[in-house]
């Protein structure tokens, strides 16, 4: 067992010092057709969420916590993680409010980012939330009515001038950041590997999706006006919409706004996510029922990346909560399993899943911050094992 172990921690280790060498040399990730390409040869993620990477990195006191997850996560072999790039209003916020901003937590940002970088992991950072968490939408739409503005609804954040202003600037603020440990401004580095416009967007008040797509189109633009070194992706959880009405019969019966074709159909948006939650989506479902829910959720997403977008996709939320009914970290291992194998298998066949991220990996001591979904990887061998699993899976396909 110890031999198989090894042979695995090897591979890994190999290709991740491979992406380390990609880093440094400057390197961006690209895609090709349906697949991620990095210098022109395929590219596949194993990763993790970690949302609070920049709040704990801007005090030195907690600072540790973020190399030793970035530490942790390469010894599985995960090659990615998605984090947040914003925190609007409140208690340590980055933006404080419209154009101003908290040098300590960029600084924070810039460690999170250079110790991305000696670990091998590409990071995906997120510009804003479609939720109350960190400000998101609704600290946006009352930044605007702090200043005079006439605001229907949190949903006028996609449409609303003033709004739109707001969130370019912010745009503008991250992509030109100049890394203070580095040197490097975030738009030329390679740790990068994309832009996401929004966590998880949804515009209830518009369920023909046309807000969100114009908005699309405009942010993507915007994105790429300044940055043409980075992916762009928008954030989605993968519901479909109007352009293909006949495959709503995959979403968990109902509709949130967003259309996962045209969406992605956008020129500006350069690779598809899809999210996975059966337990909130179609709760009280059995397992037997989730996983089916879940492995066509895939399924149906794979296919209309090949066949109608043309663009690779990924896993980018996934995870099983110790709050839902019947939960045992070993249901949480089966769960994680059945994705990392239709993951895999669209993978070695040469389809567009580029690789799965899932929700949530913590540090020790972070009790507190608990939302039921977290991992922490040394108190957890058996999902541990199961990730490392994946990650060798994965580095195999590029051999």
């Amino acid at each position: 067992m110890w031999v198989k172990g090894f042979i695995i921690y090897f591979l890994v280790a190999i290709i991740l010092s491979g992406y380390s060498e990609a880093m440094a040399n400057g390197n961006f990730v690209q895609t090709m057709g349906t697949q991620f390409v990095l210098n022109e040869k395929p590219l596949y993620f194993n990763g993790f969420n970690s949302y609070w990477l920049m709040y704990m990195a801007a005090d030195p006191s907690t600072r540790v916590k973020v190399t030793d997850t970035f530490r942790q996560a390469s010894k599985y072999g995960m090659n990615v993680a998605r984090t947040w790039a914003f925190s609007d209003g409140g208690y340590r916020s980055l933006q404080s409010s419209p154009g101003s901003y908290n040098e300590d937590m960029f600084k924070g940002l810039d460690f999170v980012i250079s110790e991305a970088n000696k670990y091998g992991i590409h990071l995906i950072l997120s510009l804003v939330n479609n939720w109350e968490g960190y400000g998101g939408k609704k600290q946006y739409v009352q930044w605007a009515r702090d200043r005079g503005q006439y605001m229907n609804n949190e949903d006028d954040f996609f449409s609303n001038n003033i709004v739109k202003g707001y969130y370019k600037n912010h745009i503008k603020a991250v992509l030109t950041r100049v890394n203070s440990i580095t040197g490097i401004a975030y738009k030329d580095d390679p740790t990068i590997f994309a832009w996401e416009l929004m966590n998880e967007p949804r515009c209830q008040t518009d369920l023909s999706g046309k807000t969100i797509q114009d908005w699309v189109v405009e942010m993507s633009n915007q994105v790429k006006s300044i940055d043409k070194n980075h992916l762009v992706e928008v954030g989605m959880e993968g519901f479909y919409g109007e352009s293909m009405p006949e495959k709503k019969q995959f979403n968990p019966g109902y509709e949130v706004g967003t259309d996962f074709i045209s969406n992605n159909r956008v020129p500006g948006v350069d690779f598809a996510t899809i999210h996975l939650y059966p337990d909130q989506w179609v709760p009280g479902a059995n397992d037997e029922a989730q996983t089916e829910f879940v492995e066509k959720w895939i399924g149906s997403h794979s296919l209309d990346s090949k066949t109608v977008l043309g663009k690779p996709l990924m896993v980018t939320e996934f995870g099983k909560s110790s709050r839902s009914s019947g939960f045992s970290v070993l249901a949480r291992d089966s769960y994680f399993g059945t994705i990392f194998n239709s993951v895999y298998s669209c993978a070695r066949s040469g389809g567009p899943c580029g690789g799965a991220i899932f929700w949530q990996v913590m540090a020790d001591g972070m009790e507190n911050w608990s939302d039921g979904y977290e991992v922490v990887l040394d108190q957890s061998p058996s999902t541990a094992a199961v990730i490392t699993q994946q990650s060798a899976r994965i580095a195999s396909l590029l051999n």
